[in-house]
């Protein structure tokens, strides 16, 4: 079986990938094998895919801007930027 293969992959997130595999005695190709074995193995992703949670406030937050953005509510503040950081020093 051939062992060469042309994968593109970012190079800043290789490096600090080389950084955590070096540490359990592994090269990034070792892992990707792991990986696409893995995968098969499991016939998918070997892992869950999920969006990340937040808690409740932040949440909350990114629904009131989803509306504004919408126009389908109005921004509690309708100031300039400056007004806005003496809002937030007080």
């Amino acid at each position: 079986m051939a062992k060469t293969s042309n994968l593109r992959v970012d190079p800043v997130l290789r490096k600090n990938a080389e950084v955590i595999y070096k540490a359990f005695g592994i090269t990034v190709t070792d892992a990707v094998n792991m990986f696409f074995a893995k995968s098969i193995m499991e016939n998918g992703i070997p892992f869950d895919l999920k969006q990340p949670r937040y808690n409740k406030e932040t949440e909350a937050a990114m629904e009131e801007g989803d509306k504004i953005l919408q126009g389908l509510q109005e921004s509690a503040f309708n100031g300039l930027v400056n007004e806005l950081f003496k809002n937030l020093d007080t």
